[in-house]
């Protein structure tokens, strides 16, 4: 192979890349915010008792659960403005997208651990005289959070990675950056491989205390 690695040029403009990787945190933190949220909120609705709320919910849910990120975002930047009317920046409707498609998956982490609460601490609260907001709010959250709390880390995981995809839509996160500094350079491999190591290095570390609570929550139930 006569290929000359110059890692030095991707360095000397590492600039562009710093400003993208501070824009992918942003999607991640916004995207992340729904997701914890609107993802419980959802949980909730999709096991209501009324098939009036759960089927619209349920539909919702499984529509960003089978259906590929890539379409949900490329949907959001170009049928949302001419359907809704509705134009918003590039960097809102990512988080938006994100957001939506990292709730999904939230929800049905939710709905496992809210199923998982001990009848016997709804009896409690119904005996203490809590309504069925208290009961949501004292009982039911802090158990079903505590319960997914590895699950809902990994999703997190998961949407700072597929934040890449809204490079499609030119959101110059740190994928994007990371293409046009490729194409300024003519250094692909040394560019997307000091990308891929700037994910690496930001989703290893939360991997391993996902891993770690795991094992903690093991080591508690047993």
């Amino acid at each position: 192979m006569n290929y000359s690695f110059d890692f030095a040029s991707v360095f000397r403009n590492f600039g562009p890349l710093w400003d993208g990787l501070f824009v992918t945190i942003q999607l991640t933190i916004a995207a992340n915010v729904i997701g914890l949220t609107l993802g419980f909120l959802l949980a909730l609705l999709v096991m209501s008792r009324w098939a009036v709320i759960r089927l619209p919910v349920t539909l919702f849910i499984e529509f960003f659960r089978c259906t590929p990120a890539i379409i949900q975002i490329v949907w959001f930047f170009y049928c949302v403005p001419i359907l809704f009317n509705v134009f918003l920046g590039s960097v809102t409707m990512g988080i938006l997208a994100l957001g939506l498609n990292l709730a999904a998956f939230n929800a049905e982490a939710y709905r496992a651990s809210i199923q998982a609460v001990p009848r016997e601490q709804l009896d409690a609260g119904i005996a203490l005289g809590l309504n069925p907001f208290q009961r949501i709010l004292y009982i039911v959250l802090p158990t079903a959070v505590r319960n997914s709390i590895p699950v809902l880390l990994t999703n997190g995981i998961g949407i700072f990675q597929q934040s890449a995809l809204v490079a499609i839509v030119a959101v110059q996160e740190l994928m994007y950056q990371g293409k046009t500094l490729a194409t300024q350079t003519y250094r692909p491999i040394e560019t997307f491989t000091i990308v891929a190591l700037v994910y690496f290095a930001v989703s290893f570390p939360v991997s391993q205390i996902v891993g770690y609570l795991e094992r903690r929550r093991e080591v508690i139930a047993s």
